[in-house]
């Protein structure tokens, strides 16, 4: 019998790309310049080591976040990673009535119970509730810090939590 292996969806904006501290731009309105052409300083913020780290966890990465494939080309090779797939969002910031996060549903959805990872700057207590009612397999919801995103010890602690998890 082979085990699925584990998703990481994967957030850009607060997640991979920081944003709000200390010499940072403020939160993008949607990951996407005014002008495509112009500058982009922010995008030096993106820890190149963080990709090796993210691809040693040994399971299937996958873009969540409105940056949609054009993280593949502006994001993915700053930060050491390869093309990944992206998941099937719904137009960015479609907010629901009870307060759900608009990637929620569409991410429980594409895991079709397969055990994940997501990794963003905006969970809340009813996304949580959310995938702990709708979604059969484990599931580690990992909230970073929009201002400093993901850390090398962000991912060790989530490979501490998939090593648990592990037969």
């Amino acid at each position: 019998m082979t085990v699925a292996r584990t998703l990481l969806f994967l957030d850009v904006d607060g997640t991979l790309l920081p944003f709000g501290g200390p010499g940072m731009l403020p939160q993008p309105r949607d990951g996407k310049p005014e002008d495509p052409d112009a500058p982009r300083p922010e995008l030096d913020f993106i820890d190149p080591a963080l990709g090796p780290l993210l691809l040693a966890l040994g399971v299937d990465l996958v873009w969540a976040t409105a940056w949609m494939g054009d993280a593949n080309e502006v994001i993915a090779p700053r930060a050491g990673l390869p093309e990944l797939p992206v998941a099937d969002l719904p137009p960015y910031g479609e907010g629901h009535p009870d307060g759900l996060g608009w990637k929620t549903r569409a991410l429980v959805r594409a895991a079709a119970g397969r055990p994940f990872v997501w990794v963003d700057d905006v969970l809340t207590e009813t996304d949580r509730r959310f995938v702990e009612a709708e979604h059969p397999g484990p599931a580690l919801l990992f909230q970073v810090e929009s201002s400093v995103g993901l850390t090398a010890d962000g991912v060790a602690e989530i490979a501490t939590w998939l090593q648990g998890r592990e037969p």
